[in-house]
């Protein structure tokens, strides 16, 4: 199935998500992110979203275009991103101070070594964090993309494809 399909799918209540999907996915539709980083940012959101249809579709979209390691990339930011978004709503969120101070006791070494360039992963895991609303991680993924010297258009992008691809799994749902 292709995103032409899976398109024709979304009544007309979501006519902009339709359009907005055709728009995001594309180099001339985010300023400062390449094609694979694109692929790879819808991907770890679709699989954030838990919506199989959307995921098969954007690893059919994407195939040839993103790699194997950014697939596996992209899975192990959803799965490192969930238990994380979780944990660190919590400390933003608990009025206890104390929390803050101990230590999480989590294993997360893919945030180290994720398999592909780190940037993509801090994007990937930006966008994840953004669908989870964890505005702690949301405020440590962009310090780390900034210094690294990415641009606030790139960051705005990633942003807007996670947007997207959450109304797209939503607008699915909706009979």
């Amino acid at each position: 199935m292709t995103l032409e399909n899976l398109k024709s799918e979304i009544g007309d209540f979501a006519k902009d998500i339709r359009i907005n999907l055709s728009n995001i996915l594309t180099e001339a539709g985010n300023t400062d992110l390449a094609l694979n980083q694109i692929g790879g940012i819808a991907l770890a959101s679709a699989y954030s979203t838990k919506n199989q249809k959307l995921v098969d579709n954007i690893l059919a979209e994407f195939d040839g275009k993103i790699s194997e390691a950014e697939i596996n990339a992209a899975k192990s930011a959803a799965a490192v991103m969930g238990m994380n978004n979780i944990y660190y709503r919590f400390l933003h969120m608990v009025s206890d101070a104390e929390y803050q101070t101990m230590p999480a006791g989590l294993r997360m070494s893919v945030i180290g070594k994720p398999g592909i360039e780190k940037i993509d992963f801090e994007l990937y895991s930006l966008a994840i964090s953004a669908i989870n609303g964890c505005g702690m991680c949301i405020d440590a993924h962009v310090h780390e993309i900034t210094k690294a010297g990415v641009s606030k258009h790139a960051i705005q992008s990633t942003i807007k494809i996670a947007a997207v691809i959450n109304a797209t799994a939503q607008a699915l749902e909706i009979k």
